[in-house]
């Protein structure tokens, strides 16, 4: 079997043949074969089950010679094992059973034990680094964004609960702070130590904070979880999620090899907010795949033409595939990529 290392190589700012290729959320509702498997079984019983949650993460490498797998998971699903009751609501997203507001609430939340709660998803890892033939990308969701939901008790648009706890209890936000970092360190190392060949911390509302705030109440902790994990000879993946093109510049000292971008900042500008340090991925929005095949062509043409102007690039979405996207024009997306970006190489 060859090992496909494209995507190791790119975000170490290494000589690759083509840009590497994946997809947030790319085992996912866009595939009619895992719509039928949602229809007997939800999100976290997948996750119980780590062999037809290895079968799902490998389905898209499969259909579409993607680059890389991603772990099948949820980035909720460590938040059990601190004590907090959730579910993932079909259509809303997930949902707290009691959320936390209080110095009180913080205090409850246990430390994270992998091998007692989350044994499930360490098998599944196991399986996939036996069957992969690409890097297996596992992940966690980052501090700011758990706590949103543990916070407003399911997925907000204002963030204000957040936000009040933010700035009225600062105090119990570091504490919160401190204790999810220290899960997401301990989650991840599991990760790594059983087979992940790469990591992406997904923080995917950070950008719902000015600059200043982000600098202030976040990037702290954001900073401790890469230079705890410094030791890990793994590619390090910061995605600051949606919106986050002015927290951009905040980054320049993170302990990280990538930084995922979004649509409203182009590779060129994304490289150059973050000092040129960082290899980058991103950023085609994602629904452009709505329009016909010339046109999203036109649109990773351009992304791709500024992404080989340095070493160090990574095509992606801007945010994960929806449910409307089309198996068969990602499969053609993958295609040209490779064949599109490998001349240009040459």
């Amino acid at each position: 079997m060859t090992y496909n290392d494209t995507l190791i190589r790119a975000s170490y700012k290494q000589e690759v043949s083509h840009v590497p290729v994946w997809y947030m959320r790319q085992a996912g509702r866009y595939d009619p074969e895992y719509r039928k498997i949602k229809e007997k079984y939800s999100l976290l019983e997948i996750c119980r089950q780590p062999e037809l949650a290895a079968e799902i993460t490998m389905m898209p490498v499969r259909k579409l010679g993607v680059d890389a797998a991603i772990l099948y998971s949820d980035i909720m699903n460590p938040v059990a094992s601190l004590g907090v009751d959730f579910d993932i609501v079909k259509n809303v997203g997930p949902v707290i059973d009691n959320p936390i507001r209080t110095a009180a609430d913080v205090e409850r939340l246990r430390p994270i034990d992998v091998d007692k709660d989350l044994s499930h998803i360490i098998e599944t890892i196991r399986i996939l680094d036996k069957e992969l033939d690409v890097p297996l990308i596992t992940f966690a969701g980052a501090p700011f964004t758990i706590a949103s939901y543990l916070i407003e008790g399911r997925p907000s648009k204002s963030y204000i609960l957040t936000k009040t706890m933010m700035y009225s209890q600062p105090e119990v936000w570091h504490q919160l702070m401190n204790k999810l970092g220290d899960m997401v360190i301990t989650y991840v190392r599991a990760h790594i130590k059983n087979g992940g060949k790469a990591f992406q911390l997904f923080d995917s509302w950070v950008g719902a904070l000015a600059p200043q705030d982000f600098e202030k109440f976040v990037l702290p902790t954001i900073t401790r979880i890469f230079a705890e994990l410094s030791d890990l000879h793994v590619p390090k993946i910061y995605f600051p999620g949606v919106s986050s093109g002015e927290l951009l510049p905040t980054l320049k000292e993170l302990q990280a090899n990538v930084i995922g971008l979004d649509w409203r900042v182009s590779i060129a500008e994304g490289r150059k907010r973050t000092g040129g340090k960082f290899a980058v991925q991103g950023n085609l929005d994602p629904y452009v795949l709505t329009a016909p095949m010339d046109v999203i062509k036109r649109y990773a043409k351009e992304i791709i033409d500024q992404g080989v102007q340095e070493p160090g690039y990574i095509f992606n979405l801007g945010h994960g595939l929806f449910p409307e996207a089309s198996l068969d024009k990602l499969k053609e997306l993958t295609e040209y990529i490779h064949e599109y970006s490998a001349t240009l190489l040459r």
